[in-house]
């Protein structure tokens, strides 16, 4: 995926799950568009070697790191901090890391690692950066979701399935968070100078579930490898909203292929929305003026 395009010049750039797959294919995009990068992972090694790899790709040389499990608060809160102690503004969010768990595990916070990553890594990461976001103005978030949202349905009750779990109903139930996420996020930060946006990147070949292990795993790598698109068809869409004037000054929508569609019918519901908000800030330990102007 050649691009000699420096449209991105000068912008501040921080994109998680960048050590492989779509994201990243879309921080090395990114770079090579002119961008100032920052990745985020969890494996310092590899991490190191990502940047070097998109340096060289790119002929960029500003690519940076973080180092964080985006499932651990303590770890979001950290890199937050060490990004806002570097930078005094960043353009473009893009909420890339996430996965997928056949066994219902805990995090760290002990809260379900599905939901704890997939969803409040994204919600306390963007929330923390906010004011960098903000400074950053025309500043865009893009949100990493999947059409699996469709067959999610978010139980208030029960947003950490203890009392029946499924990982495909997690997994799914963690997509439609992004949604719910990106929609009230647009409403409360309109006018600010900062656009939300979601997307579905495809069906991605990528080892995206793989580490589950056992039959699942080697079940999950098959039909990628069957059925998948490549990351770089993948990342297309993410790179899209990160950078394209196209988009300038639209938010609150969900893209597929590069344009915007609807997505389910229960993910508009602004009830939902809200509630799953109000119950993420006290899952997070956030307050609610973080949004304010």
């Amino acid at each position: 995926m050649e691009n000699t395009n420096q449209i991105m010049q000068g912008k501040s750039v921080l994109v998680t799950g960048a050590t492989d797959g779509i994201g990243k294919i879309t921080a090395r995009e990114l770079a090579k568009m002119g961008a100032a990068v920052t990745i985020v992972s969890r494996n310092p090694e590899k991490t190191a070697r990502t940047v070097i790899e998109i340096r060289e790709a790119s002929g960029n040389p500003n690519v940076d790191m973080l180092v964080a499990d985006l499932s651990s608060q303590a770890d979001i809160r950290r890199a937050a901090a060490e990004f806002n102690a570097r930078h005094d503004h960043l353009n473009v969010l893009v909420n890339n890391a996430g996965a997928y768990f056949m066994k219902r595990t805990e995090s760290v916070d002990g809260i379900e690692m599905t939901f704890a990553l997939n969803h409040l890594g994204y919600f306390l990461l963007t929330h923390l950066l906010l004011d960098a976001l903000k400074a950053g103005s025309p500043a865009r978030i893009v949100n990493v979701s999947s059409a699996a949202h469709v067959g999610g349905r978010l139980n208030l009750d029960d947003l950490q399935m203890k009392k029946r779990f499924s990982g495909w109903a997690a997994y799914s139930q963690s997509k439609l968070a992004n949604l719910y996420f990106t929609y009230e996020l647009s409403r409360q930060l309109e006018g600010q100078g900062v656009t939300v946006n979601a997307l579905h990147p495809g069906f991605v070949d990528t080892n995206f579930g793989v580490s589950n292990g056992g039959l699942g795993g080697w079940m999950m790598n098959l039909f990628q490898k069957i059925g998948a698109i490549s990351p770089e068809e993948g990342a297309k869409t993410s790179i899209y909203l990160a950078s394209s004037p196209e988009v300038e000054g639209i938010t609150g929508k969900y893209f597929a292929d590069k344009k915007p569609v609807n997505s389910s019918r229960i993910s508009y519901a602004p009830d939902l929305a809200r509630a799953l908000w109000e119950r993420s800030l006290e899952l997070t330990g956030l307050s609610e003026p973080q949004t304010a102007a």
